[in-house]
């Protein structure tokens, strides 16, 4: 699947590309960017205003995949952007690996979001009194279920990894297998199933 890039900030789409590295493509031209056809393109916020819904359901019409991204991200446009369709929202200038990381997740046809904004969605789902998690931890480990049990409740890989003195990528290991065992894709399908 082409990457394809589009942004009125030569800055920014000098970072991206730095970033993604080679095979990236580069459409300035917002009309040449509504003709493009199965790709995965990322898109600066502020050059879609004020039409953002218009242009993300014209690009999805075309089979394309939409990462957008905002120098000023917040929650509440997140939640307004993968309403209407796009496959994931985060900070413009975010670090290489998430990057990257947006890209591969939204490749397999998942929504990928920055992970403060993953851990306020998951904060804000209500409790349920009744639920019996016993079932579900019957396929855990001890340690996979002490895991999964902060990642329900919000906790990045990192927090979970300072509260449990072991190191991130042990407890990313750990939620992949709870993932996999639990048939759940991420964190916030951990949280729905589980709270």
């Amino acid at each position: 699947m082409k990457v394809v890039l589009h942004s009125d900030d030569i800055n920014l789409l000098t970072y991206w590309q730095k970033a993604i590295g080679n095979g990236v493509i580069v459409v300035d031209d917002i009309s040449e960017l509504s003709e493009i056809k199965s790709s995965l393109i990322i898109i600066n916020f502020l050059a879609c205003k004020p039409s953002c819904e218009i242009l993300i359901k014209k690009l999805m019409n075309k089979e394309n995949k939409v990462l957008v991204l905002h120098r000023v991200p917040d929650l509440a446009t997140a939640k307004a952007l993968i309403k209407i369709g796009a496959m994931g929202y985060g900070n413009a200038l975010m670090r290489e690996h998430f990057l990257l990381s947006a890209i591969e997740t939204i490749k397999e046809d998942m929504v990928w979001l920055y992970p403060e904004f993953t851990t306020q969605l998951i904060t804000e789902l209500p409790s349920s009194s009744d639920k019996n998690n016993e079932d579900f931890f019957i396929k855990l480990t001890t340690r996979e279920r002490e895991v999964a049990m902060f990642l329900k409740d919000g906790f990045t890989y990192k927090d979970v990894a300072n509260e449990l003195d072991i190191t991130p990528r042990t407890v990313k290991a750990h939620a992949q297998n709870i993932y996999t065992k639990l048939n759940v894709k991420d964190r916030i399908g951990l949280a729905l199933l589980l709270k």
